[in-house]
Order: structure tokens, then C-alpha cells, then sequence
């Protein structure tokens, strides 16, 4: 019984929210709240979502402060010259910008911290995916796959997991890895070339100056805009359109009043940056990064003492400070609210028991015969379980059953172990992991909305990875 109604309560948060019926706040607290009823164990609601709180509440602490750490940095200025790289390369083409967002992504993720990615991936390709009206599920789609093949670095979680519940050593884990890994990268920049492509189609190719590309004009006049899914042409009186993705490369003075908040990150007048500071902030940032990869303090305390320096240095007045802090409320408040409500979630699926359940069923509903496969069988079960369960859970639950089973009939645990990380693409857009809110949250989308673009691709490149890893004889 707690098998079914598990899987139920999972299928109803997800129908909900991706038809818009919920919000996903409100769904994340109230139907666990009656499924939690619906198997006698109302009684205990309160006890299951204290520990889920408990147990979330430094991820919470950690993406308040990190929010405000990386939005202060933005303010400031430090990722300016990245956006302006970014420009450059992407030269107003849909297609480059969504192969950017990959490359940027995946380049980030080095740090091993998906809120960290998201937070940077978003405040820079934010502004373009406005200015040219691109499709913003695009953007978080595949951030959100770039980050999750790069999340089985053994510092990414992932994989210290698997090695610590196999008791095996991570290092011999990832390295025979990184062939089919990097197949899973080259399968999200391909489609990211695919999206850009009819991104681009959609909304029309143009330059840095607002002409359409391959056109030769004597004045900046002519400019493609998005119309109802086709590309129309609108003459104006002189200059780039401010309402489209023209003058991408120009000044906030070019585009006037009309310019989409989100663009104004990359005013170059605007009044928070601290130029004379750019080598102290960029120091702070790597150190920071570097401490967390060295595990040299939690990082929730990490980014509260960055955030409390950073504020303390770039702006020592104390409005300035509170003007700053005000600024990123918003972001702070919505996702640190996604991140406890989520531990109602979870508190309930693991304080009922309903996850073990769900795992136990799926292990015994494996064929007999399919016992000398289970490295395959554990790579393609990780797809759906990474996504429905946390990574505790499964890591920790599941993997080491699997791996019991496999072992009976000569698969060895490194297999199990490589095979499990197969479906971290798709983990990422799981509604378990709270980084997810933060991407959402930053990109203003729906989360209905990413993970009903999302999970078919990040799917698909789990399963490349799968047969990657066949392939090269290392599952």
C-alpha cells in the first residue's frame, strides 16, 4: 500500500504543477500532507517535517546567503567581462546562445555546486534570452542537463555517495568514467545546437547592431522580432528596436526606457559596480570556490561569511548595504521557501516509509534472468529513482541492493557504482533537488514549465551516457 500511494504522490505533485493547478509551493506542503493522512500517519506530520526541515535547513542557509554572496558580485560588476565574452561569441544568434549557456554551465559546474551554476549560468545569459524574446525553458533546460553530467564529479555528491555506500574509492569509480561522460557532454552541446537552430528559425539571426544577418544596409533600420512563433520584419525611424533583440552589444542609453529589467545587468554606468574592487571581489569569489572544493568549512558558513565581506567591502554604508540586501530578497525569499516546503516533501516520503517501499518494489520486480545485467539494469533504474528519490535515497537505499544482487551473479560493485550515475541529468530537474528552484527562480519560469521541456532531453542523455558507457566496456 505505501508503495502505491508513493508513486501516487509523486504523480499527483507532478500533474498538478505542470498543469498549472498548483503552485508548487502549495503543492509541495499540502499533498503530502494528506497522503500523510491517508496512510494513518497524521499524527506523526509534524515530527516527519521537522526532520525534513532539519535536514534541509543548511541547504536553505546556504542558497539564502549564496543568493545574496553571487547578486552583490553581479552588482558589482565581476561577471561583466564574461558576459561581454559571451556576447562576442554569440553575436545576437540564438543558436550560439544557447551552445553558450551549455559551455557556460558545464564550466561552472567545475565547482561541483549546482546552485552556484545556476546562479552564475542565469545572471549572464538572462539578459540575452530576454532582449532577443528566446525561449526561456530553453535556457534552463540546458543548464540544467550540462549541470547534471558534470554533477558526477567526485566532489559533485554523486559519486562520493556511490563510493561511500559501496565502500569502493571514488577515484576508481569516475576516471574509466570520463570517456562516456564526456559522449553525455558532447550529447548536451549537440542539442544545444539543435534548440538554437530552431530557436533561431523562430526569431530570426541577427547582429550585435540590429541588422538581419547576411544584409548589407546603409542604416540600422530593418530588425527581425518574434511574432506568434514567426519572424516578421518592422521598420522603424532609425536605430535598433528597443522592444526586440536588436542592439544586444549597445549601450542602456541606445535602448532607452524599454530595456527588460533583466538587461540591465549589463549597464555599464550603473551605479553599484566597484571597478577599482574588480581584483578583490575576483579573488574573494576563487577563494571561496576553492575552500568549498577543499572542504575547508560547511558550505552554508562559507558563503554566509563571503556575502557578510563582500557586502562589508563594496559597500561600507550601511543604506548601501541595506539597498543591496533589499535587492535580492525576492530571489532569497522564493527559494529558500521552494527549499522548506520541499521538506515537507520529503520528510514525508522518508518518514512513512513510502520510499523504501518504492525501492524494494522496483529491486524485486527485476527478472531472475536479468542478474548477470545488472550494471545495465542499475543504469537505466537510476534514471527514474535519481528523479523521484533524493540522492540519499538512492545512493544509499537502492545502489547498495543492486549492487548485493549484481554480485550473485559476477557483476562487480565498480560496475554498479559507474552505472548509477547514469541518470544525473535527469536528477537535476528533479522536484527533490533544491537547486532546481534556484534556476527556475532566477530564470522566472515555471517549474511545470522546465520540467515538461526538460525531462525528455535530460532523459535522452542519460540514456547516451548509458550506451556510452556500454560501449567503451566500462558498464
Amino acid at each position: 500500500m505505501l508503495t502505491i500511494l508513493g508513486f501516487a504522490m509523486i504523480t499527483t505533485f507532478l500533474v498538478l504543477i505542470m498543469m498549472k493547478k498548483m503552485s508548487p509551493i502549495a503543492a509541495l506542503v499540502l499533498i503530502p500532507a494528506l497522503f500523510c493522512v491517508a496512510v494513518g500517519q497524521g499524527a506523526k506530520l509534524g515530527d516527519y517535517v521537522i526532520d525534513g526541515v532539519g535536514n534541509l535547513a543548511p541547504t536553505a542557509a546556504m542558497l539564502m546567503f549564496a543568493i545574496v554572496y553571487f547578486g552583490v558580485m553581479i552588482d558589482v560588476g565581476l561577471f561583466d567581462p564574461i558576459v561581454r565574452g559571451i556576447l562576442r561569441f554569440c553575436k545576437a544568434d540564438p543558436m550560439r546562445i544557447v551552445v553558450g549557456t551549455a559551455v557556460l554551465a558545464a564550466i561552472v559546474s567545475l565547482d561541483g555546486d549546482g546552485s552556484t551554476t545556476f546562479m552564475i549560468t542565469v545572471s549572464a545569459m538572462y539578459p540575452l534570452y530576454k532582449r532577443l524574446k528566446m525561449s526561456l525553458v530553453v535556457m534552463t533546460g540546458v543548464a540544467a542537463t550540462a549541470n547534471g553530467v558534470m554533477n558526477t564529479l567526485p566532489w559533485g555528491g554523486p559519486t562520493a555517495r556511490a563510493a561511500t555506500a559501496l565502500k569502493l574509492d571514488a577515484g576508481d569509480i569516475f576516471v574509466p568514467m570520463i570517456p562516456a561522460l564526456g559522449v553525455g557532454l558532447a550529447a548536451v552541446l549537440l542539442l544545444a545546437v539543435v534548440l538554437g537552430r530552431r530557436e533561431r528559425k523562430r526569431i530570426g539571426l541577427l547582429t550585435l547592431d540590429g541588422e538581419p544577418a547576411g544584409r548589407t544596409v546603409t542604416e540600422p533600420e530593418t530588425v527581425l522580432v518574434a511574432a506568434g512563433g514567426g519572424d516578421r520584419a518592422r521598420r522603424t525611424s532609425g536605430g535598433a528596436d528597443r522592444g526586440t533583440g536588436a542592439g544586444v552589444g549597445g549601450s542602456a542609453e541606445s535602448a532607452g526606457e524599454d530595456v527588460d529589467e533583466g538587461f540591465k545587468g549589463l549597464d555599464p554606468n550603473r551605479p553599484t559596480l566597484r571597478p577599482r574592487l574588480y581584483w578583490f571581489n575576483a579573488g574573494l569569489t576563487v577563494a571561496l570556490l576553492a575552500a568549498m572544493i577543499m572542504e575547508l568549512m560547511p558550505i552554508p558558513v562559507l558563503f554566509l561569511l563571503g556575502a557578510a565581506l563582500a557586502l562589508t567591502v563594496n559597500f561600507p554604508h550601511m543604506p548601501d548595504q541595506r539597498a543591496r540586501i533589499a535587492a535580492h530578497a525576492d530571489n532569497v525569499l522564493n527559494v529558500s521557501g521552494m527549499v522548506f516546503a520541499a521538506a515537507v516533501f520529503t520528510g514525508v516520503l522518508s518518514g512513512t516509509g513510502m520510499v523504501e517501499h518504492m525501492a524494494d518494489w522496483l529491486v524485486g520486480a527485476i527478472p531472475e534472468g536479468m542478474g548477470p545485467h545488472m550494471a545495465i539494469v542499475t543504469g537505466v533504474l537510476s534514471i527514474p529513482l535519481t528523479y523521484f528519490m533524493s540522492n540519499d535515497g538512492f545512493y544509499f537505499g537502492v545502489v547498495p541492493v543492486l549492487a548485493e544482487a549484481g554480485a550473485a551473479h559476477g557483476v562487480s560493485p565498480l560496475e554498479i557504482a559507474r552505472a548509477s550515475l547514469v541518470g544525473q541529468p535527469l536528477h537535476m530537474s528533479s522536484p527533490l533537488v533544491p537547486a532546481v528552484y534556484v534556476l527556475v527562480g532566477m530564470a522566472k519560469v515555471e517549474f511545470g514549465d522546465h520540467t515538461r521541456f526538460t525531462v525528455k532531453w535530460a532523459a535522452l542523455t542519460s540514456l547516451v551516457v548509458l550506451a556510452a558507457g556500454l560501449l567503451f566496456g566500462i558498464v
